[in-house]
């Protein structure tokens, strides 16, 4: 099979069968790309969702686009993203098509309503799994919660927060980090 049609396959089974948006689906894509394909590392994948994460965009599509390109440049980009946005595209047509059927359902709000606590559990775990890959313990945990709150209770500009956080990094990998 051709590494692009097992691509396109891998990304629209990721994009049909996942709720709960980008961060639900980072503990699906990396157990297909990272554990069954090995077509990257998980070094690789973790600087992947940290790129995906910093760009505009929804993640599923930016980790898609840079997993794709990453290994087949822009046909793979193109493969890839496609594979995850099609299932969306294609289920939103269903509900908008056959909406006013269903709209007062009893049955489809409980579905709804019990799907929600599940999309929460589905977006804490890939975050508290990012955390621990990027080395986040007791010491420093206060740093993402610092930014949290800032953008949160402060209005701070989530652009803002990632400039200094870059600027951050940046010293703190040249100047204060020892050098291994």
């Amino acid at each position: 099979m051709s590494f692009y049609l097992d691509s396109f396959k891998t990304f629209f089974k990721i994009g049909m069968f996942t709720l709960g948006g980008g961060y639900a689906m980072i503990p699906i894509i990396e157990s297909e790309v990272v554990d069954k394909k090995q077509w990257v590392s998980k070094e690789e994948f973790l600087d992947i969702v940290a790129i995906a994460q910093s760009c505009p965009g929804v993640m599923a599509i930016n980790m898609s686009v840079f997993l794709g390109y990453r290994l087949r440049k822009l046909k793979g980009a193109l493969c890839m993203s496609f594979g995850t946005a099609l299932p969306s595209f294609l289920i939103i047509l269903l509900i908008a098509i056959f909406f006013h059927q269903f709209e007062d359902n009893k049955v489809v709000a409980a579905i709804f309503r019990g799907i929600r606590p599940a999309v929460v559990a589905l977006i804490a775990v890939p975050t508290f799994k990012l955390g621990k890959s990027a080395k986040i313990t007791l010491t420093n945990c206060w740093i993402p919660i610092a930014c949290a709150l800032a953008i949160w209770m402060l209005g701070v500009s989530p652009i803002l927060i990632i400039l200094i956080a870059g600027i951050g990094g940046y010293v703190y990998g040249q100047y204060i980090k020892p050098t291994e």
